[in-house]
């Protein structure tokens, strides 16, 4: 959503919530990054982690902060004050950084501003948290974006295929349906590791594949290629397929 039209979608979405919940939490992406949502939301007292934009002044700020190590593999976090041009205060901000993956895959899906070895992640928030337990709350919003992501990208979300409303929602069913049916096979026919493959690396490790279906003594055979190195998965995966109840 455009900055200029958080605000009307703050007020929608606000209308909806029962007057009797009075503790309400917002997670948001860079999209609403502006003074003119984030501040009323400091004058009703609503927590929020919203993404901070990258601009010059946070690139160098995030550069020379002190960081600690809150999870494995390198994961690292700190927090700092600063007031954005045009915003009436200063504001808490929290850093998470990550070594960059070793997977060019991996890191293909990630969209995050990088400075050396890391790609940084920035937030801009009120709520009462340590820097690690903000990015904990966020974590789920992030994960969202990776399947509209996937979504886009592997399965054709983004396209209108025709001018009815009708056959234009059955396709959307049929790409949710697909894309729902690829995890279900990913968590019960796949080992754990596998489980965050994008459908690229599906398609391009198992999915299609060159062989050769020949005929040996009376037996149509199925041959792999000599050197494909994913060739004893392939053959589990297919067991697994074989036996797979489904009630």
């Amino acid at each position: 959503h455009p900055a200029s039209g958080t605000q009307a979608l703050w007020a929608t979405c606000r209308g909806k919530i029962p007057k009797y919940l009075y503790r309400i939490r917002i997670r948001a992406d860079s999209g609403f990054f502006d003074h003119k949502f984030i501040e009323p939301l400091d004058e009703e007292r609503i927590g929020y982690a919203v993404v901070a934009k990258m601009t010059q002044p946070i690139q160098e700020k995030v550069q020379i902060l002190r960081y600690y190590t809150f999870r494995r593999n390198g994961w690292q976090v700190a927090r700092f004050t600063y007031q954005p041009h045009n915003w009436n205060k200063p504001h808490q901000f929290i850093v998470v950084r990550r070594p960059k993956p070793n997977s060019q895959e991996e890191e293909n899906q990630l969209t995050l501003w990088e400075f050396k070895n890391y790609f940084y992640h920035t937030f801009v928030t009120n709520l009462p948290l340590s820097p690690e337990n903000v990015w904990h709350f966020y974590k789920p919003r992030a994960r969202c974006e990776l399947d509209i992501r996937e979504l886009k990208e592997s399965f054709p979300l983004g396209n209108i295929p025709t001018n009815s409303f009708l056959a234009n929602q059955v396709h959307f069913h049929l790409i949710l349906l697909s894309y729902d049916l690829v995890n279900w096979f990913k968590r019960l026919c796949l080992p754990q590791e596998w489980n965050s493959s994008t459908l690229h690396t599906l398609r391009r490790d198992l999915l299609a594949l060159p062989a050769r279906l020949v005929h040996s003594g009376g037996r149509n055979q199925l041959k792999l290629p000599q050197r494909y190195p994913h060739q004893k998965l392939f053959y589990q995966v297919s067991k697994r397929i074989e036996h797979l109840k489904i009630t």
